[in-house]
């Protein structure tokens, strides 16, 4: 019997028609919580006319496909639509918009929450999609959705030109960007999405629209912190800054017991330091490195990741009271290319690892929090644990609160607790830590978080404070642009 392929499977204008065929198709997940079964003949259409691979279990790169940076977000779609452009995504969008089908969109994979896979739904992949496109002149950079960090820097980098982008170069773009985003240039100019000229996005309607001050200026604030609530961004164009190719950054640490001193004088010098310099503090176990002595491998340190993105011979000026300070144990803070310096941790967030973050915005580096840096480690049940301070002071503060919705204007530096581990049994431990961890850190905070570094578990109360004053707002406009709730698998605002 013939039957009709609804307008979302279809491409480049050609109608297919097909026969039912009699074995049992391909069951998804809904969003009600049922089941959908795409029968065996549309899936085959879907196939043909969809220019990117179709996956589903068992077929070539599935499992490598689904698996995600973090390995406790275990999850097996039903379908993975692998994207090679704008019209395959809109092509999926309306698949699962017409019959409702649970859906989660991966970029770089990089979310702690693991936010880009869902269990027996659509996995709409955007990793294939890797153009960009430098105008050196207009000192723009459009960069297709499927884009990393390090996949723009090497690009913009020719021209001597960088975005403001985040710390880890296999950090996908889309996500980093629409959850509002911070790195070594963010003190400068301000949060990730505060740069960004305009995003072409596959909205709920199936519409491929861009969104931008001009054009649907309210979708567009809606993109620059609202996380994957409004949409399916396939290209980001971004403001380019003068930075590098050679800026002065490196590494610096101290055996960890001298943590309080460190951390007292990085409360006094972060106060003064110009803006071009981005001062990232770390407490953790020292790792193999060449630069650090083998007597401190595997033994708690605190260190400091810094970056002057000015002229190197100021930057060389503006670091040497921080290289001076307390006989450090290694100093790698040299003139280095900016490009290496955005990978400087890649080694440190590998992939595969089971991970578990709680995060807080802070107004400053007070002594309470200093304190919970400095004796954190001491409890820690694994040495790939990490706890972070991010200065973020500068541009960001300049900016009114509804000026976009990442919002928090008020902090000035970003707490990161990363519990990192191998194995499933040790999992109980290593999210007790950074519970724990977090609880004590609460009294000194501003009470906002980074909605990125939210978990899998933190829940509506933790959006709305990762939104603030901003949250009443974004929640209208999601019943408006998506008052069905396609995109929910993010941290979801109420549809």
């Amino acid at each position: 019997m013939a039957m009709m392929v609804p307008e979302s499977v279809l491409a480049g204008g050609v109608i297919w028609y097909m026969t039912r065929m009699a074995d049992s198709g391909l069951e998804i997940a809904t969003l009600s919580g049922g089941t959908y079964k795409l029968e065996s003949g549309a899936l085959q259409a879907l196939r043909a006319s969809f220019r990117g691979p179709i996956l589903t279990a068992g077929d070539a790169g599935y499992d490598e496909t689904r698996a995600v940076w973090n390995a406790m977000a275990d999850r097996k779609p039903a379908m993975i639509a692998r994207c090679t452009g704008t019209a395959d995504a809109r092509s999926i969008v309306r698949l699962c918009r017409d019959h409702q089908l649970l859906n989660s969109v991966r970029g770089g994979s990089h979310n702690v929450a693991g936010t880009g896979v869902c269990e027996r739904g659509v996995m709409i992949d955007m990793s294939l999609m890797k153009g960009v496109f430098v105008d050196p002149v207009a000192r723009t950079v459009r960069a297709q959705a499927g884009c990393v960090l390090g996949d723009v820097d090497r690009d913009t980098q020719v021209h001597g030109l960088a975005a403001v982008l985040g710390y880890v170069s296999a950090t996908g773009i889309a996500g980093l960007t629409t959850g509002g985003g911070f790195g070594y240039l963010t003190r400068k100019h301000g949060w990730t999405c505060d740069n960004v000229v305009g995003f072409e996005v596959v909205t709920a309607a199936g519409e491929v629209v861009h969104a931008s001050k001009n054009d649907h200026h309210e979708l567009f604030w809606c993109l620059r912190g609202g996380s994957g609530n409004f949409g399916i961004v396939t290209a980001i164009e971004y403001e380019l800054y003068p930075v590098g190719p050679e800026i002065v950054g490196g590494l610096i640490a101290w055996p960890y017991d001298r943590a309080r001193d460190v951390l007292g004088f990085l409360r006094e010098f972060t106060r003064t330091s110009p803006r071009e310099l981005a001062i990232m503090t770390i407490a953790r176990c020292a790792p193999p490195a060449p630069f650090i002595p083998k007597e401190l491998h595997g033994k708690p340190i605190i260190a400091v990741s810094a970056c002057y993105c000015g002229d190197p011979a100021e930057g060389e000026r503006v670091v040497a009271p921080l290289k001076a300070f307390g006989r450090p144990a290694a100093d790698v803070i040299v003139r280095r290319p900016y490009a290496q310096m955005q990978s400087i941790f890649d080694a440190g967030a590998p992939k595969g690892k089971r991970n578990y973050w709680k995060s807080e915005n802070l107004p400053d580096l007070s002594p309470g929090a200093c304190e919970v840096m400095a004796t954190q480690l001491d409890t820690m049940p694994s040495p790939t644990s990490l706890m972070f301070f991010f200065h973020v002071a500068g541009a960001l503060n300049d900016l009114p609160a509804d000026h976009s919705p990442a919002g928090n204007r008020d902090a000035k530096f970003v707490c990161n607790i990363a519990s990192m581990w191998d194995r499933a049994e040790d999992d109980r431990a290593n999210i007790a830590w950074a519970r724990d961890t977090w609880e004590k850190l609460k009294p000194h905070t501003t009470g906002g978080v980074y909605v990125n570094f939210l978990a899998d578990d933190d829940g509506a109360d933790r959006v709305a404070s990762a939104y603030g004053s901003n949250h009443e707002r974004l929640t209208a406009l999601k019943h408006k642009y998506d008052p069905h709730g396609l995109f929910r698998h993010c941290k979801a605002l109420p549809a």
